[in-house]
Parts: C-alpha cells; sequence; structure tokens
C-alpha cells in the first residue's frame, strides 16, 4: 500500500509539472495580444521551453541516479513555480522566454524522477502499466490548464491566473518535501553500500560509463526513436498550436477549441492502460503497435488537411481522438529503456528515451510557426486556413523519420538480444 502512496505524491507532483508545461496552450493568443507578439516570436516561447526541456535529459537523468528522486523534485518544483510568478509579470518577449526556461528546467526533472519511483517501488511485471498510469494521469494537469485556465483569463486576468499557478505549484514542493521517499526502506542499506563503493572507485567515471553503456544499447535507442516518432503531433497540438488551429483555421469557438484539448487529455487518460496492459502481455509486439499509431496520425491529419473548406466537426473529433495515442504510445519508449537497462542507470536511460519527442516537438514548432508567418498576409488578423494546411504537412518528413528509425533499431535489437540468449545458452 505504501508504494501506491509514494507513486500518488510523485504523480502528483508530476499532474502540476504539465499543468505549467501546458499553460501556455490555452494561453497562447491572450500572450501574443500582452506580448505584442506574432506567430513566429509566440512559437519561441514553448521553443526556448522545450528546447530546454530536452537539453537538461541526460545531465538530470545523471543528477537523479545520484541525489535521488525526493530532491529533483523539489528542485524542480521550485523552478517551476519561480517561471509562473515571473510569467505572471511578464510585459515583454524577452522576460515571457525567460520564465518558460524556468519552467522548462523544472519540468525537465519530474517526469523521470517519477519514472524511477516506478522502477523502485513496483516490480518489474508491473512497471508497463504502472509507466503508462503515470504518463496518462499526469495528463489531467493538462485538463486543469484547458478549460479552467481560460475561465480564469477571461475573469481574472493574466497576472492573478499565472499567480494562482504558482501557489499550486507551492502545494506542490511542499508535499514532495514532506511525504516522498526515494526507494523502499528494505533496499535502504544496499543504496547506503553501493554509494561508498561508487565514492572509493570514482563515483563519475561509474556514472559516465553507465550512460555510455546504456547508450550503446540498440534497446535504449530503439526507445529513443519510439518517443520521436509517436509523441510530437499531439504535443504540439496540445502545447500551442492546436487551440489556434481550430479557432482562427477552422473558427471553432473558444470555448468548443478548449472542449477539443480536454477531450484529448481524456481519451489518453482511457488510452495508456490498455496500451500498458498491451505491452505488458506482448511486448515483442510493441513496435507494431508503434507504427500503428504512427500510421493512424498521418492518416487522420491527411483527411483534415486535404478536406475541401473547413472540417466538420465530426472529423476534427476523429483527429482529435486519434491524436489520444500518441501520449501513450510514447510510453512505450519508457518501456524499453527499463527492458533494457538496470535500475541502477535507469534514469540516465530514461533521460535519453526523454529526449525524442520533445526535439521532435521543437522542430514541428518553430516550422509551423515560421511556415505560417511566412504565408499570412501583413496586417492580417490571424493565419489563413490554408497557411495552416501547410504549416501542419511539415509533419510527414519527420513520421517519415522516424517510423524508419524505428524498424532499424527493431531489428539491431532484436539481434542483440538474440545474440545474448545464445551467448547465456553456450555458457
Amino acid at each position: 500500500m505504501r508504494r501506491y502512496l509514494m507513486w500518488s505524491v510523485g504523480l502528483l507532483a508530476y499532474i502540476v509539472a504539465v499543468f505549467h508545461r501546458s499553460s501556455l496552450g490555452v494561453a497562447g493568443v491572450a500572450a501574443a495580444e500582452r506580448l505584442g507578439a506574432g506567430t513566429t516570436l509566440l512559437s519561441m516561447l514553448s521553443v526556448a521551453q522545450l528546447a530546454v526541456y530536452a537539453g537538461m535529459q541526460i545531465p538530470v537523468g545523471v543528477l537523479l541516479d545520484r541525489f535521488g528522486s525526493r530532491r529533483m523534485l523539489a528542485a524542480g518544483g521550485v523552478l517551476m513555480l519561480a517561471g509562473q510568478l515571473v510569467f505572471a509579470f511578464a510585459g515583454d518577449v524577452g522576460t515571457a522566454i525567460a520564465a518558460r526556461v524556468l519552467i522548462g528546467v523544472g519540468d525537465a526533472m519530474t517526469f523521470i524522477s517519477v519514472l524511477r519511483i516506478v522502477a523502485l517501488w513496483f516490480p518489474p511485471r508491473r512497471n508497463p502499466l504502472m509507466v503508462q498510469l503515470t504518463g496518462m494521469a499526469g495528463q489531467l494537469g493538462a485538463l486543469s490548464s484547458a478549460v479552467p485556465l481560460v475561465l480564469l483569463l477571461r475573469h481574472a486576468g493574466w497576472t492573478a491566473t499565472f499567480l494562482a499557478a504558482a501557489v499550486l505549484g507551492a502545494a506542490a514542493v511542499v508535499l514532495v518535501v514532506t511525504a516522498l521517499r526515494d526507494r523502499p526502506a528494505t533496499t535502504a542499506a544496499g543504496t547506503r553500500a553501493e554509494a561508498d563503493d561508487e565514492r572509493a572507485d570514482g563515483g563519475r567515471v561509474k556514472r559516465d560509463l553507465g550512460l555510455r553503456t546504456s547508450w550503446a544499447h540498440p534497446g535504449t535507442r530503439l526507445g529513443l526513436w519510439t518517443h520521436f516518432v509517436t509523441q510530437f503531433s499531439g504535443t504540439v497540438f496540445a502545447l500551442l498550436w492546436g487551440y489556434p488551429f481550430l479557432t482562427q483555421g477552422e473558427g471553432l469557438a473558444p470555448d468548443t477549441a478548449a472542449l477539443m484539448l480536454s477531450l484529448l487529455t481524456v481519451g489518453g487518460l482511457l488510452m495508456g492502460p490498455l496500451i500498458g496492459h498491451f505491452c505488458g502481455r506482448l511486448p515483442y509486439h510493441r513496435s507494431n503497435l508503434v507504427l500503428g499509431i504512427v500510421g493512424a496520425s498521418a492518416l487522420a491529419w491527411t483527411a483534415v488537411l486535404l478536406w475541401p473548406g473547413r472540417a466538420p466537426l465530426w472529423l476534427l473529433v476523429v483527429l482529435v481522438l486519434v491524436l489520444t495515442f500518441n501520449g501513450p504510445g510514447s510510453m512505450i519508449g519508457f518501456d524499453y529503456a527499463r527492458s533494457y537497462n538496470p535500475a541502477d542507470r535507469i534514469g540516465g536511460a530514461t533521460g535519453i528515451v526523454n529526449v525524442g519527442g520533445f526535439v521532435a516537438s521543437i522542430l514541428v514548432i518553430v516550422a509551423v510557426g515560421v511556415l505560417l508567418d511566412r504565408q499570412t498576409a501583413p496586417g492580417a488578423d490571424h493565419p489563413s486556413l490554408t497557411a495552416f494546411r501547410w504549416a501542419f504537412a511539415v509533419q510527414y518528413l519527420l513520421w517519415g523519420f522516424g517510423a524508419v528509425q524505428v524498424y532499424r533499431y527493431r531489428r539491431t535489437t532484436r539481434r542483440r538480444v538474440a545474440a545474448e540468449d545464445l551467448a547465456l545458452a553456450v555458457a
């Protein structure tokens, strides 16, 4: 029972982190008006946040293996709290970018810290399901940043809205500091002994070798490319460009668009456990599921982008429902990291995997912003539907490249595992 309590504390910290991360998604239009930013500058707010998040994953993974989840979650929470305070009073793009950078650094410390809690508190057979539950339940933060934030921005204003976000972050930090423990007490002695050995033999060298060993295993890179190819479409849609696309491009009312983003989150909550159960029962078919999710995403976007005129509401709902598989699909990457790395280097391996989807998301966010700017006439109130269509078409390049990499490292990983099994049989 205690393991579920520890997981719940970490999960709450992650929910709050996703709330901070996603808060710009529905505030994009308000941010453009407040900061006087065009679509390219607006995209830089998300890019700065995601670039820092992606760039910090591997360093944070190494620090996580050294300092543990509790310290990293507390430090991350404090940074995100500071970021929301700065964002609440930001009046120019430079200050706003600095605020999102703070949020990105804090956010980078959160998810993989919670995954380490799962790895150390739960038996291996439960890991695929618990990782999916973590990722999907964490999306409650995105849900709470959709309709509630729209209402707060409308009725309370910019500063009050993000001050409220900062207060929520402070509560999460207090809970982590007072209630969370890194691992069960039965493994604490072993942990101290391992720490003594590291100090005697050169802990930094061991950690560096562990990170290199994780990267050298094709299973870790299979996880990286799985995360890369599955996550970005849903992330870009939820984090920044989905709301403008639905309201300015497709002509939906703001409340309807916010509900669509909420549907994206709720759908992910339902799909996560199903995908986790599938991975637990059929681990050798995980890559087939990944490629199926990529194909379905590309097909749904094709239907929307090629529809003559504005797409009907039912088709947009179908698109959102298909995108609900993106988040759970990206979690399969972390299952690969756990499968092919021992617990003492799970932080670094998870950090490597987590880079993939956010690098892809950065590329798409920047590309969409630049393409929208180039296709929007000077003085126009917002980009046209045609501009949005051409901008979102950039996704096909990343789907194609990522799918090839998944197929490549699937084959390499299977050969590596077969060779290791043969060596064990001979021994």
